[in-house]
């Protein structure tokens, strides 16, 4: 079973990064929803490390202000809500919860390369995810990699159980501020058939 042409749109082949949003605040129950649906995302072995800070307020961008670089400052200000899109390095300790063999929680905790490297990859995953059930659900996406990472973990994370991978601006987005769509490599640049 395929969707339709439109959620296609939606989703991806219409769908353009904000970067500025109109003045519309987004509900938490829409933000509960969002999560729902991305938490059900595959991730291996269901680690399911991804981690979201919502920053729905001005106060609470506020203190993410000083991480960004000059050009992601005004698009995060005007932002109805702000995800950090973190990863919780300690992912394991819900593995009894969440895998349907045991061990699998002592197996991350003793093997730290193995536990980082899943953290990192499925995090990044659950990120992904969270951008397009945002999509689906009819909100814009305006995610960023133009920040001090170290400066938004010591700031929100101190304690350095979780931390940032990357932002992502949320609402609905202001047409007027779209860029021109840049140019995607073909098939033939970015992929091979073996």
């Amino acid at each position: 079973m395929t969707i339709d042409a439109q959620a296609l749109d939606q989703i991806f082949l219409k769908a353009r990064t904000a970067n500025g949003f109109i003045d519309k605040p987004v509900p938490e129950s829409l933000l509960r929803q969002v999560y729902d649906v991305a938490r059900m995302g595959p991730t291996s072995m269901n680690t399911q490390p991804t981690r979201y800070v919502f920053l729905n307020s001005a106060a609470s961008r506020a203190r993410l202000l000083p991480a960004l670089t000059p050009g992601n400052l005004d698009k995060t200000r005007d932002a109805p809500v702000t995800v950090i899109v973190a990863t919780d390095t300690k992912f394991y300790e819900f593995m009894p919860q969440v895998w349907h063999r045991e061990g699998a929680k002592e197996n991350f905790e003793n093997n730290p390369a193995m536990s980082e490297a899943t953290a990192t990859r499925n995090g990044t995953l659950g990120g992904a995810y969270f951008i397009i059930a945002a999509r689906a659900l009819g909100l814009d996406c305006g995610p960023m990699s133009g920040v001090d990472l170290a400066k938004v973990n010591a700031e929100f994370f101190p304690d350095g159980r979780w931390r940032a991978n990357f932002l992502i601006n949320l609402g609905y987005g202001d047409d007027s501020k779209l860029f021109d769509r840049n140019k995607r490599l073909s098939f033939e640049q970015a992929c091979q058939l073996l």
